[in-house]
């Protein structure tokens, strides 16, 4: 059994891809009702399991076995019943599954059959009843399993009896409650059942019910005849209905209430007029007393009932078994632990049976413990969880393995390579079962051997290095591996790194120098804060040093660099380290958590918290602001006037009044001017009276009978409140009294008063003051201010005009003499107008000067043109219009053929005579673009400058201005050719020909 058994170890090792286990079930019978049917007489009960190798099955009904015959089949693990019958096949089943390594059985599941057999054909009494009187018909329904539905036929007809406050059909009996017979109601009456799972409907014999003549039934109160139970248990989550209906002359009618008064549910549904309550969904607060009140004229009638709240939590695992592969002596525990209500107890099975007790398997609740353990323990485990709901099962399988060690899996380690003066542990851990003590033997002091085969040596010398052995025994063998130890020089960092302090931009390096075995090639690393440094990654580090080194330089140094940095040494024996602390010292961080306290018209207070000194102390404060008008931010004078490092607080002096203000706090240390803090919120100082006075107070000019008098605004920053304005008084020079005038816009920078009798230039003395609702500022210093000059009384004398071209004419005139003005005449304006058009609509020239050029005029045409003096208080009268006529037009035709020659650095050039039509000023020369040559004749020498294209252009010459233009004519560079060209132009064509004579060869091309 034993060899068996290590064969069978050894199996499992070939299929870990696959591996050997005990049955484990996959799919369970459950409690189901099957309906019987003639057509389908076969029923499926589902069982699954898993194991390997595969499991075999059997079934239990009722405790005992099932023989498979002609009644029951398996078909892989399910069970097939063929024909069942409700009494024969009935009852609870469980499926077995085995295999070699044990059996398991399924929880119990409850199976029934829904049936419905026929009525017995034998007729039934006649019921006799008085008019008025109640009458109960008994249905007494056939043999029958599963849901079923009562109804009545009333005569035959193919309708169910309708149901009303009359009549009543319990769903518990069967029964026909008629409450008050009526005349309609002879005739017969039969029950009909159906099964609700095997549609199956089933009509009993017919009962016939006559009316008695004797006498009519006298009214009597309402007798409940159907009622419901006097306490019913009902479990969350189910539905409960409740029958009430009560026998009465009249016909009694019925209503539900609550006993304790409070409403009934929400979800309640009373149908059957008023004879079913229907509950849904029970929860806790449904429960409690419900009465049927039945009440008609002659009394009334209750019926009560408890509805009590079954709390039943179905059974489930809290800790379920595992399978368990242990060692032969070993000892096992198991637990396993349900909940539910009642409180479930436990039973244990294995393989299937109940566990028979020894004196070293103990069993308490679900609790299993078993000593020593053999190999007969092995097989498959099942903890059964039972209360009076039902009951749940956990299955385990329990391997006991024994064999003899067995290092091919865990040898000891070959080669183990240690430092002098280190520690060495060697593992030894064959796979072996039962374990086993192992036998070492130690020769020296510092070596000690430890229960699960661990050796270790302390404060190794170079004579420890060697081979060891490790030899396992157990009673099914013995076996041994062996490993060498190899001692080497331990590694030590010589010059370790240093702690040291840096400024920001500096370049420093920390130095990592070691010894070591000359046989041994060490790898340095470096880590700062922690975090191994990625020299691939960085810009600020480089590492350093030769075979033996590995120093560390950080370059550029920043604050962030500040830290622990560790060098760390390994080789394939040992690792070492040695730190160093880096202090960065930097201009201070932001200052924290600003604040503005109590505000004035021109102060602030503010507060704030320290930032980071980056090491280096903090030495003062700079308070900066920043408003809407201001270009980015300023310093701000503040009271101190210089804010100490170990101060907080400060105010901020000579703000203006009624400003939006951001404030922001810069650190300073002997290293630099650190990060401006967060910007405060924005805050606005309060109003104050106007203190700056307009500047550049001035004026003159305007219309007659005007005083004039400008100044610069204020700036917004400067106005100090709302409802700003401008205070502007004037007096006449010599005189005490003053005239003032309120301008409400703070845009204001001018006021013009305006009285006709004002004399031209007279002065005034002049003041602006400034004013908002805080109250009136300061005024400016007094100026003097002429009023308005008188416009020139005379127009201009002897005003000449001559045409020059068709569209230019030249106006000449005498000016007007100072006398005619109170001021300066500071132009003329010159009028001009076609004959036929209003003077008003004329076109109007200025100029400060006495002659005037007219231009962009159309030829041959009679113009009108007057002149009027100006001066600032505007213009004098015109003077008589002058008529003058443009010349005609210049030709429409550009010069034509034309033909150049071109020799060495002279072009010679010929065009045709252009004749002028009959509406054109007569041709009176000719006119060279490229040098501005004007000729009368046709033709032209010009000198061109060599090794260059030369562009040409001729126009036509007139009384009437320049003509049409050739347009420009491209002469390319010619350095040692001589060539001709002809260029011809028509309105809608231009040809150029060139021709080129090769000197050299005298070959015209």
């Amino acid at each position: 059994e034993l060899l068996c058994w290590l064969q069978l170890t050894k199996t499992t090792d070939l299929t870990e891809l696959n591996p050997r286990h005990g049955p484990v079930f996959s799919q369970e019978p459950s409690d189901s009702i099957f309906p019987l049917r003639f057509e389908d007489n076969k029923v499926f009960i589902n069982c699954k399991a898993k194991g390997n190798p595969a499991p075999y099955y059997k079934w239990k009904v009722d405790g005992r076995e099932i023989d498979m015959d002609l009644n029951y089949n398996l078909v892989e693990g399910n069970l097939l019943i063929n024909n069942p019958h409700a009494t024969h096949h009935g009852g609870v089943y469980q499926c077995i599954a085995t295999n070699t390594f044990g059996t398991i059985i399924s929880r119990e599941a409850k199976v029934q059959f829904a049936y419905l057999q026929n009525f017995s054909r034998k007729p039934r009494n006649t019921v006799s009843v008085r008019e008025g009187q109640a009458v109960v018909l008994l249905c007494g329904p056939p043999p029958h399993n599963g849901e079923i539905k009562y109804s009545w036929v009333f005569n035959g007809r193919p309708s169910f009896l309708l149901l009303d406050k009359r009549r009543f059909v319990s769903q518990r009996t069967g029964n026909l409650y008629i409450a008050k017979v009526e005349a309609s109601d002879v005739g017969n009456y039969t029950c009909v059942v159906r099964n609700m799972m095997t549609n199956a409907t089933v009509y009993s014999s017919p009962t016939p019910v006559e009316l008695r003549r004797d006498a009519v039934m006298a009214e009597y109160e309402p007798k409940i005849e159907v009622q419901f139970p006097e306490s019913l248990h009902v479990t969350k989550g189910s539905s409960v209905k409740l029958e009430c209906f009560a026998l009465g002359n009249p016909v009694p009618a019925i209503t539900w209430r609550r006993t304790d008064g409070n409403p009934l549910p929400g979800k309640m549904k009373i149908n059957h007029s008023n004879g079913v309550l229907e509950i849904p969904y029970f929860r806790p607060e449904d429960a409690g007393a419900y009465e049927c009140v039945a009440e008609n004229s002659r009394g009334k009638n209750i019926a009560k009932g408890q509805l009590i709240f079954q709390n039943v939590e179905h059974l489930h695992w809290v800790q379920t078994l595992k399978d368990a592969h242990m060692a032969i002596e070993a000892n096992l525990q198991w637990e396993c632990r349900a909940s539910g209500k009642p409180k479930p107890v436990y039973r244990w099975l294995k393989n299937g049976e109940p566990l028979v007790l020894e004196d070293r398997i103990l069993l308490e609740g679900g609790r299993l413990a078993i000593s020593r353990i053999n190999l007969l323990d092995s097989g498959m485990y099942q903890c059964l969880a039972e209360n009076e709901h039902g009951a749940i099962y956990a299955s385990a399988e329990l391997k006991v393995v024994a064999s003899a060690p067995d290092f091919s899996k865990s040898l000891v380690k070959k080669s183990m390579l240690i430092q002098r003066g280190g520690e060495v542990i060697m593992e030894c851990r064959p796979h072996a079962s039962p374990r086993f003590p192992r036998y070492l033997t130690v020769s020296r002091q510092q070596a000690t051997s430890e229960m699960d085969g661990t050796l270790r040596i302390t404060n190794i010398s170079k004579s420890d290095g060697g081979r060891y052995t490790c030899v396992a025994r157990n009673p099914f063998g013995t076996s041994s591996s062996t490993g060498t130890l190899v001692v080497k020089e331990p590694t030590k960092i010589t010059v370790p790194p240093l702690s040291v302090d840096a400024t920001v931009g500096q370049s420093i390096v920390l130095p990592c120098e070691v010894s070591r075995d000359s046989s041994l090639d060490p790898t340095f690393k470096w880590f700062f804060n922690g975090k191994l440094i990625d020299f691939n990654k960085q810009d600020h580090f480089e590492m350093i040093g030769g075979e033996s080194a590995g120093d560390l330089m950080v370059r550029n140094i920043q604050l962030k660099h500040s830290g622990k940095y560790v060098c760390m040494v390994h080789t394939v024996v040992d690792s070492v380290s040695a730190a160093a602390d880096l202090i960065v010292r930097g201009p201070p961080g932001a200052p924290e958590g600003l604040m503005v306290g109590e505000i004035t018209d021109s102060s602030a207070q503010l507060s704030w918290g320290s930032g980071p000194d980056n090491h280096s102390p903090v030495t003062t404060y700079s308070i900066q602001a920043r408003t809407p008008f201001s270009i980015g931010w300023q310093a701000v004078r503040t009271v101190p006037d210089s804010v100490p490092g170990q101060m907080f607080h400060a105010t901020v002096i000579d703000l203006n009044p009624w400003v939006d203000y951001e404030f922001r706090v810069v650190a300073i240390n002997n290293v630099g001017v650190g990060e401006p803090s967060m910007q405060s919120k924005q805050i606005r100082t309060k109003a104050a009276v106007p203190e700056v006075a307009p500047g550049n107070v001035s004026g003159g000019g305007g219309s007659r009978g005007e005083l004039v008098i400008q100044w610069e605004p204020i700036p917004e920053e400067l106005q100090n409140g709302e409802e700003f304005g401008y205070i502007v008084a004037f007096r006449s020079l010599g005189t005490t009294t003053w005239k003032q005038t309120v301008l409400p816009s703070p845009d204001a920078s001018r006021y013009t008063f305006r009285n006709d009798s004002i004399p031209p230039l007279s002065q005034f003395e002049v003041k602006v003051g400034v004013y908002n609702n805080e109250g009136e500022g300061p005024s400016s210093h007094v100026v003097v201010v002429y009023s308005a000059e008188e416009e020139p009384s005379i127009a201009p004398s002897r005003v000449l005009a001559r045409t020059l071209s068709a569209s230019e004419i030249e106006v000449y005139w005498e000016p007007i003499p100072q006398t005619a003005s109170s001021g300066k005449i500071i132009g003329y304006e010159v009028l001009c107008w076609e004959e036929g058009v209003q003077e008003s609509d004329a076109e109007m020239v200025k100029v400060t000067d006495t002659v005037a050029l007219l231009s962009g005029l159309m030829g041959s045409t009679l113009y009108l043109i007057s002149v009027r003096a100006q001066n600032s208080a505007g213009a004098g009268p015109s003077s008589p219009a002058v008529n003058v006529t443009t010349k005609k037009p210049p030709p429409s035709q550009p010069p034509g053929n034309i033909e150049w020659n071109l020799t060495n650095s002279k072009i010679f050039l010929k065009w045709e005579h252009v004749k002028a039509m009959g509406n054109e000023s007569e041709v009176t020369g000719y006119k060279v673009s490229s040098s501005m040559v004007e000729t009368n004749r046709t033709s032209v020498e010009l000198q061109v400058p060599s090794g260059e294209d030369y562009l040409i252009e001729i126009k036509v010459l007139s009384g009437g201005g320049d003509g049409s233009s050739s347009g420009p004519i491209r002469i390319p560079k010619m350095s040692s050719l001589n060539s001709k060209g002809h260029f011809s132009s028509a309105p809608m064509n231009i040809c150029v020909v060139m021709f080129f004579i090769l000197s050299r060869l005298n070959v015209v091309t």
